[in-house]
């Protein structure tokens, strides 16, 4: 046996990783696998750190070294000291194109431990995927939602102790986010941070800057001012808080003017440690944020709460409902006064204040004719300082769905027209990026379900380059994922934006989703990596995922980690646990290795559809061909898109003036087709020797077609003509 092979069940997989680790590493080190074979995700985490920073060097040399480095994790030189392969795959590229046909994998920090334990799992990804989103990486809220952001600092539940005894230079989460960033560059991975236009809701973002936030007062069960200016009120408040208690760093003292303490001249950092302490103090900053939440809390001024999808304003005291926290505080909930089908408010958060109000937000209307300049400057610097630190490639935009124009986009978009296109351009500009990209988190909603007016529109003018879209969320045997996936590619094939073929994310991944992963997951997969004009996004965790029939303890579900919650529903204890099914993950690993083969020439390449996806669910079989222009064979691919049943004897068109006079299947999702190389030029590929070559004939029309005998439940196959124009290209 040799490493390329794989295991099927976790048991096999795992003893195949124990016997074979040298090989495997080698073939990792010399290039001729993109990732180590027969390693699973759970036990790529608990690799020691040396010894995973070991298998790297074997591949990338001394690089490695100069990633970590003290002068190369200085966070506050920015990317000035970072050179080499860890400024990035993309730092030298002129535009964004390169995120159009990337192949993103999503990871929830939460989900793997530290910093330092996502560089061990990209160990067990593909060279064809080239990018990793890293979700919120902040210090998180009440809930500890990685949605919620506390503030600017770096989450220190991510932070490696381990790491720090090898180096003890990387002393900080801060110094050891930057290296992971460094080294997944290094891994020829690039990586994107969240953008996100909200925080927690008492966060000492809001309350450090009332005047870049929407405020209410309440009075029991009712709201009893929502004015404009009410944060003139709570700075007030804020102030009152000070002259009791003081500063919370003995070293720097209140400033005179009460004014000038919110003021965007006064020193951010400075008025941090005024309010909450020094920045290593972090139970001390705890308590002193919530004593000063509690003190505006208890005389009735709250931040507005973030709403989704219209109408989104208009706020009333959701009478039902409220929390009673550890020392006895009662917390409303709220509620759209008068909702629509996907109203939604989110207690736990609150959105910037971009925008002014009409008439004082007496019937809580925006005037987007006044953009709030100072709240923008704020947000867009923020995130500029955090890209420019960390080295970051692309963004990932929370809630990009958000419109709140009644009327849909405006025929003139101006610079604040929306806030996460404005944090991209920002970026782009400062640190002088036009490679920095924009991934919108979007669900190709219908017009004026989730946003006003209609999502494309919006996302073209906002200058997003690609949508996470929804073919996550429904089963693939469905209609609807046919319907989908045929919009999407009309929507790529004609706008500015382009969908992405989405497997899983962690907001998909809980209990209620169970039945959009118990079949044709090779399938999704295999779509994703061989639609190759379009771009992919996977969550972590779906190559192994269990096919659970009945909810699994929460432990086994990411989107449960978004959180961190010790009681109720979403509670867990104890750390994430991996799927072990070891049947699909070395299915997948099949798939990544014929990715490595073949996607370095395949990538991006056009496609063309000889079979398009049935919008009516009639035909369960999608067919294109790969238009690779190197005078090389053009491969077909073709997938059965049923997960539960097979299908026999499909015709497939073959456009006219092609006439291969016959084609072999060089590749399979389903591993039981027992195969024999096949070369074709650049590239070995597996033919199943008593396979015969796929039957090429004509239609009664006169037009050439495919036969293919057969396809198994949720199987992709590649097909491969032997001659073509004429001219044979390849055989055994």
């Amino acid at each position: 046996m040799v490493a390329g092979e794989f295991g099927r069940t976790q048991g096999e997989i795992s003893e195949r990783w124990r016997r074979f680790a040298a090989e495997a590493v080698a073939d990792y080190a010399g290039g001729i696998a993109g990732f180590c074979a027969n390693l699973l995700p759970s036990e790529a985490v608990a690799l020691a750190d040396e010894r995973a920073l070991d298998i790297l060097r074997g591949r990338f040399g001394s690089a490695v070294d100069d990633a970590i480095s003290r002068e190369a994790t200085d966070v506050t030189r920015g990317m000035d000291r970072v050179a080499g392969a860890a400024a990035g795959p993309r730092s030298t590229e002129s535009s964004t194109g390169w995120l159009r046909m990337s192949n993103v994998v999503g990871v929830n920090v939460r989900t793997v431990g530290s910093f330092v334990n996502v560089v061990k799992y990209a160990l067990t990804l593909s060279d064809a995927h080239d990018a990793i989103h890293l979700l919120p990486v902040w210090e998180p809220g009440v809930v500890g939602s990685l949605y919620g952001m506390s503030s600017w600092k770096i989450n220190n539940e991510f932070f490696s102790p381990s790491l720090e005894e090898i180096y003890p230079h990387l002393d900080t989460p801060e110094r050891q986010l930057k290296a992971t960033v460094n080294l997944l560059h290094v891994m020829g991975k690039s990586v994107g941070m969240d953008v996100i236009p909200h925080t927690d809701r008492f966060s000492e973002i809001v309350l450090a800057h009332p005047h870049h936030f929407e405020w209410i007062r309440r009075e029991n069960l009712s709201i009893v001012d929502h004015r404009s200016d009410l944060h003139e009120e709570v700075q007030d408040l804020v102030l009152d808080f000070l002259g009791t208690h003081g500063s919370a760093d003995p070293a720097i003292t209140v400033p005179t003017e009460g004014a000038s303490l919110f003021s965007s001249e006064f020193d951010e950092d400075e008025r941090d440690r005024i309010l909450f302490g020094r920045r290593s103090d972090r139970p001390g900053r705890g308590e002193r944020r919530g004593a000063l939440a509690r003190s505006i809390y208890l005389l009735g001024y709250e931040p507005a709460p973030a709403t989704m999808a219209p109408p989104y304003r208009g706020l009333q005291v959701d009478r039902e409902t409220a929390h009673v926290d550890t020392d006895g505080y009662v917390w409303r909930e709220y509620r759209i006064t008068q909702p629509e089908s996907m109203s939604r408010v989110f207690g736990p958060l609150t959105r910037y204040k971009f925008y002014e109000r009409r008439d004082d937000n007496r019937e809580w209307e925006i005037d987007f004719t006044r953009p709030r300049r100072e709240t923008w400057t704020y947000v867009q610097e923020r995130y500029a300082d955090m890209q420019r630190c960390y080295g970051f490639d692309f963004m990932r935009g929370d809630m990009s769905h958000v419109q709140m124009r009644s009327q849909g986009v405006p025929a003139q978009v101006d610079a604040y027209y929306d806030i996460l296109g404005s944090v991209r351009e920002a970026i782009a500009r400062r640190s002088d990026a036009p490679w920095f990209g924009y991934f919108a988190e979007t669900f190709m909603a219908p017009p004026n379900v989730m946003a006003y007016g209609d999502e494309v529109d919006h996302l073209e003018a906002s200058g997003a380059d690609v949508t996470l879209a929804d073919l996550q969320s429904v089963p693939l045997e469905s209609a609807e994922f046919l319907q989908r996936l045929r919009r999407y590619r009309d929507v790529a094939d004609t706008r500015t934006v382009i969908p992405a073929i989405t497997t899983m994310t962690a907001d998909k991944d809980d209990p209620r989703f169970d039945e959009f992963y118990r079949a044709g997951n090779e399938a999704r997969y295999f779509l994703a990596l061989f639609l190759t004009d379009m771009p992919s996004y996977t969550g972590l965790n779906f190559e192994c995922r269990d096919p659970h029939y009945a909810p699994a303890p929460n432990e086994h579900y990411s989107k449960l980690y978004v959180f961190h919650e010790t009681d109720g529903p979403k509670a867990v204890s104890g750390p994430f646990q991996f799927g072990r099914n070891g049947y699909l993950f070395s299915r997948i690993s099949r798939i990544r290795r014929f990715a490595e083969q073949t996607l370095p020439r395949w990538r991006g390449a056009a496609v063309r559809w000889l079979l398009p996806p049935d919008t009516t669910g009639g035909t369960r079989i999608v067919a294109w061909q790969i238009l690779v222009n190197d005078g090389r064979p053009q491969p077909i691919c073709v997938v059965n898109t049923d997960g539960y049943s097979s299908r026999s004897n499909l015709h497939i068109p073959i456009p006219p003036g092609e006439r291969p006079a016959e084609a072999v299947i060089v590749f399979s999702t389903d591993e039981r087709r027992a195969l024999r190389p096949l070369h074709t030029g650049s590239a070995w590929f597996e033919v199943h020797p008593e396979d015969e070559p796929v039957e090429v004939g004509n239609h009664p029309n006169g037009f050439p077609r495919l036969v293919v005998e057969h396809l198994r439940p949720g199987e992709g196959i590649v097909l491969m003509p032997i001659i073509f124009a004429g001219r044979k290209l390849g055989g055994s």
